[in-house]
């Protein structure tokens, strides 16, 4: 009878420490997507970083970056981002910082690309003859 008694006690604990909160993580995962907008800023599973754009009963479509959307099925929506996600802080004040203009932003990455490809050299390989 201890015996029985003991099986029973550690499928309960089994239950109550594994099983348990891996339903709870289920149900929160399936809240969470059953809740998405468009609109949403969302990290899919593989890491990927985009804004939803558009849901349907199969899939959902996730703007990563603009005018580039990819396809997902609900369960490659890892988390939902805050709101504030992915803007700028100012150190000294703890505020999101001013944005900068589109022309400088655009100049700047213009100057970094130039300054990168300045540097950059890219010679063919020849292929080895084994004869």
């Amino acid at each position: 009878m201890a015996t029985i008694l003991i099986f029973i006690v550690l499928i309960a604990v089994l239950w109550f420490f594994m099983i348990r909160p891996q339903q709870r993580r289920q149900r929160e995962a399936q809240q969470m997507q059953a809740e998405l907008a468009p609109g949403a800023q969302v990290m899919l599973t593989s890491g990927i970083f985009g804004v939803v754009r558009e849901i349907t009963d199969d899939y959902i479509l996730v703007e990563v970056s603009e005018g580039a959307a990819i396809k997902v099925v609900r369960a490659a929506i890892g988390r939902v981002m805050p709101e504030d996600f992915g803007q700028q802080v100012d150190a000294s004040d703890g505020e999101p910082a001013a944005a900068e203009t589109s022309e400088t932003s655009e100049t700047s990455e213009s100057n970094e690309l130039n300054a990168a490809s300045d540097s950059v050299v890219v010679e063919p390989i020849e292929p080895e003859d084994d004869r």
